[in-house]
């Protein structure tokens, strides 16, 4: 029942009140009862009043219920966060509030939906820009060259482990800050914002920058490029520094190589083509001039033939497709089948030529001819450069404790000043204060290490001291 048709039934009850009090005073009246005015005004004002508190209580607690009716559900969709209609027990003056409430309601509902839906497509799109982003950062992370990745502002965004080793920076505490207050190389930063400035015109360029490390100069090939947006703007740039300081050395030592092999080439092509030409125009007049320059041209052809077999033995070890042919020997018996073959050339010069070997069952796996053409290259290097009545030792000792077996040639020659020490083992490397002493190509020594290191799997060595020799000491596992 609504509030309006209790308040109807109420003034109803009322006047109906007041007249059956009307028509009991008359009645009493018309018998001869006396009723007393004040008696019945009391009467009728106490039924009015206590007929009018019973309607205002019913409408009181129609009220109550409503407003806790709507009360509850307001607090069930502030629990549940879900937003629905509220309904209040029929109630006119309720009703006006509700209705409006209600249209409220399912519009802010519908729009909510509208968010959520958004949302859910927006938290989508962040995990996929997030994988997307994390893709990239393991790739950046995973290469060996130093990479950079800076913003419009040039404030440094993203950048790997080698950039931070390379510029000397902590990735975690330069984020969002500009480069130059990052990094101390101002070439390096000058690149980068000209890159970023000038970016419509070229979005990629490569150039070489030097960089200081720890004292030692690098070459990097530093290659800048524009991260262009839809519209054509730069939103910044990304910098690869490749180090090439190896492959500048490399390029450099085959650059020399080939000069030092022209060179070593011309030395006896000149002279054999000299001489054939002389005994062309008949300058050898007699037999014994002309055996000395065939002598010559014999000599020279055997010194170029040594050159390039040098050239081609180290070339194969270098390249892994020498072959080698291992097998148990004596490195004792290889070095007395050396040592039978230089002592004409060490008693030409009044060369003492001393050997200390050990027994014979002592045996290393290796290749034999490269065995005995190292220890040959050495005992010759020896003679060479040692003066007459000097003397050139050789011993093989065994040192069981290490397993291995050393073979020490020692001379009382020029020796090697200590400067040229740390490269006498390098490709055309010769010694100047020497070079009168002997003639060489500069290769001899280099594949003696080659055999002993690279194939054989052991250790070369050198000690020498100007004036009074040199000892050239290689070791190899021995056989059990």
């Amino acid at each position: 029942m609504t509030t309006a048709k209790r308040l109807g039934l109420a003034t109803v009850a009322l006047i109906s009140l007041g007249g059956s009090a009307a028509y009991y005073a008359t009645m009493m009246a018309m018998q001869g009862y006396s009723v007393p005015r004040s008696g019945l005004s009391y009467l009728v004002l106490g039924l009015i009043a206590a007929l009018t508190a019973l309607v205002l209580l019913a409408f009181w607690r129609s009220v109550q219920r409503s407003v806790r009716a709507v009360s509850s559900q307001l607090e069930n969709m502030t629990r549940t966060r879900q937003i629905g209609l509220v309904m209040a027990d029929g109630a006119d003056e309720i009703a006006q509030i509700t209705r409006p409430l209600n249209e409220f309601l399912t519009a802010t509902r519908t729009q909510i939906e509208q968010l959520r839906g958004e949302n859910r497509e927006l938290q989508i799109q962040s995990r996929i820009a997030a994988a997307e982003k994390h893709h990239t950062e393991a790739i950046i992370f995973s290469i060996s060259d130093a990479v950079l990745v800076t913003n419009r502002f040039d404030e440094l965004i993203l950048a790997n482990e080698a950039a931070e080793k390379l510029l000397g920076f902590r990735l975690a505490s330069s984020l969002r800050k500009n480069i130059d207050r990052i990094i101390s190389d101002g070439t390096l930063v000058r690149l980068v914002r000209e890159t970023r400035s000038h970016g419509r015109n070229f979005t990629r360029r490569v150039v070489e920058h030097s960089i200081d490390q720890k004292g030692t100069p690098k070459t990097f090939s530093v290659t800048l490029s524009c991260v262009v947006t839809d519209n054509e703007e730069v939103s910044g740039v990304v910098a690869v520094l490749h180090d090439i300081t190896r492959e500048k050395e490399i390029a450099k030592m085959k650059t020399d190589f080939v000069s030092n092999v022209s060179h070593e080439l011309k030395t006896p092509l000149a002279s054999i083509k000299a001489y054939i030409e002389m005994l062309i125009d008949g300058e050898a007049e007699d037999k014994k001039t002309q055996r000395e320059f065939y002598d010559i041209i014999a000599s020279e052809t055997d010194r170029l033939h040594r050159l390039i077999e040098n050239i081609l033995n180290i070339s194969r070890i270098e390249s892994g497709v020498v072959k080698v042919v291992r097998e148990p020997i004596s490195l004792t018996g290889v070095v007395k089948q050396v040592l039978d073959v230089a002592r004409p050339q060490a008693k030409q010069k009044n060369l003492q030529l001393v050997d200390r070997l050990a027994p014979v069952y002592y045996q290393v796996e290796a290749d034999h001819d490269m065995i005995y053409q190292a220890v040959m290259n050495l005992v010759s290097n020896a003679i060479k450069y040692t003066p007459e009545g000097g003397s050139v030792t050789v011993s093989v000792t065994v040192d069981e404790r290490r397993g291995v077996v050393v073979c020490d040639v020692s001379d009382t020659g020029a020796g090697i000043p200590a400067d040229d020490l740390p490269h006498i083992f390098d490709k055309f490397y010769r010694v100047r204060a020497n070079n009168k002493l002997a003639k060489g190509t500069g290769l001899g020594l280099t594949l003696v290490k080659h055999i002993v290191e690279t194939v054989h799997d052991g250790k070369m060595s050198v000690t020498s001291e100007t004036g009074k020799g040199s000892t050239f000491s290689f070791e190899m596992p021995l056989l059990v």
